[in-house]
């Protein structure tokens, strides 16, 4: 627990970062672009992170599940073909993702509201977004304990957004001009990430990394195991983007922008989640390893108690603070995102509370339970947008959202309950 609670450290310091700066540059872009043009710009990058998410591999997943036994063993054979596999994972995704994105904008580019102006950009950015995908380096990091160059590496992206936010802002506001600056953060934040990890002396490990076939024989359950956190990871990273792509086609890009805005604040809350959960990963893995069945109860418990009660503080900020926020980054033209940002949040909260369970059972290699769990939620999400949608528009979404999250939370509980008294 307490070296989980280093590497949140390290974590909550570049996402601090994040906070502060992502208000000044959302503000930027939402009063540069107005509602509609903030919306088009909403709609590009939600699809474009729906579609990495898409077909990303939680290759880091797999590096500290399967990298803690040679790491352990001092056999920098096997590291290297694991780490040259998962980059040969990520490198195959981002391929696959690229077709995708180009077949995606020319069959529903217009329905989304992408006209032949924004499509070349929209294309741009999509691929910027896939051939960037770090989980790969991300992954060596969390394995070694290097969280603090993992937290360096992330705090480019907030800062290369703000200063291009205020470039464009000053030579060419408009929406293509905001998709360059998000990108060229991504391409600097990636850099930053293999920078890192050639000081370290890990690209010239995963040069030598001959022979990554010979890993599914060396690591019995690998496949299954990517796979299934592939799975898991999209169903509930891609279920916080759909809702966007729903309120786009449902009501406009006007619409879109309003609930992006409640979104990306609402937002930080899942992140938390996610923070919690690749803080602990590395530590959970490392336990669960050689510990006795006697001591997953009382990890989950401690797990859940610590995420319920980040999440109840949570909601109280977001209940004092967050109608200021949004009025101070937004302006009257969002002042109708509070109900949109209050269901997100809860939603948020929903998620942070159950964290815990995730990441042991993931540690567990039961990921398939845990997709079957998100795959549960993500239909309770569409049948409660569409039953929801059409009385209450945007905020019916949110309240999806939320919904959907708690079904989720309830069925975590469930596994939970079941896991603490069923020896492994």
């Amino acid at each position: 627990m307490r070296a989980a609670a280093r590497n949140l450290g390290w974590l909550l310091a570049s996402r601090s970062v994040l906070a502060i700066l992502s208000l000044f540059y959302l503000g930027i872009a939402t009063r540069s672009l107005g509602v509609v043009g903030f919306g088009r710009f909403a709609l590009i990058t939600g699809a474009a992170q729906t579609l990495a998410t898409l077909v990303a591999f939680q290759s880091w997943q797999v590096i500290v599940q399967y990298g803690v036994g040679p790491l352990a063993n001092r056999d920098d054979a096997a590291l290297a073909r694991l780490f040259r596999g998962s980059a040969i994972l990520d490198a195959a995704s981002a391929l696959v993702g690229a077709g995708l994105a180009w077949l995606i904008l020319e069959l529903w580019g217009e329905a989304l509201g992408i006209g032949a102006t924004l499509k070349r950009a929209t294309l741009i950015f999509a691929v910027i977004q896939l051939l960037t995908i770090r989980s790969t380096p991300l992954g060596i990091l969390r394995l070694r304990d290097r969280f603090s160059l993992a937290a360096i590496a992330d705090s480019v992206t907030p800062v290369a957004r703000f200063v291009g936010a205020i470039l464009v802002w000053l030579i060419h506001p408009t929406v293509q001009g905001f998709l360059v600056a998000w990108g060229a953060a991504e391409v600097l934040t990636a850099a930053t990430y293999w920078l890192m990890v050639w000081r370290s002396g890990d690209v010239a490990m995963i040069r030598r990394g001959h022979g990554s076939r010979r890993l599914p024989r060396e690591h019995p359950g690998i496949v299954r195991f990517a796979l299934s956190t592939n799975a898991s990871s999209t169903l509930g990273l891609s279920s916080k983007q759909i809702p966007l792509l729903l309120v786009g086609a449902a009501a406009g890009p006007a619409a879109a922008g309003v609930f992006r805005l409640a979104s990306q604040i609402a937002q930080a809350l899942a992140k938390l989640s996610q923070l919690i959960s690749r803080a602990a990963f590395p530590e959970v893995v490392k336990t669960l390893r050689d510990a006795p069945p006697a001591i997953l109860a009382r990890l989950m418990s401690r797990l859940f108690m610590g995420s319920g009660l980040a999440a109840a503080a949570i909601m109280v900020l977001v209940l004092l603070l967050g109608k200021p926020v949004l009025n101070l980054v937004g302006g009257r033209d969002f002042r109708h995102a509070w109900p949109i940002l209050l269901w997100l949040a809860v939603a948020g909260c929903l998620d942070l509370a159950t964290t815990g369970v995730d990441t042991v059972m993931t540690a567990l290699q039961r990921a398939g339970s845990v997709f079957a769990i998100r795959a549960a939620g993500v239909g309770v999400l569409f049948a409660a947008a569409a039953t929801l949608t059409p009385w209450y528009g945007a905020t019916g979404v949110a309240m999806a959202v939320t919904i959907g999250s708690a079904a989720v939370a309830v069925l975590m509980a469930i596994a939970a309950l079941r896991l603490s008294h069923r020896p492994r």
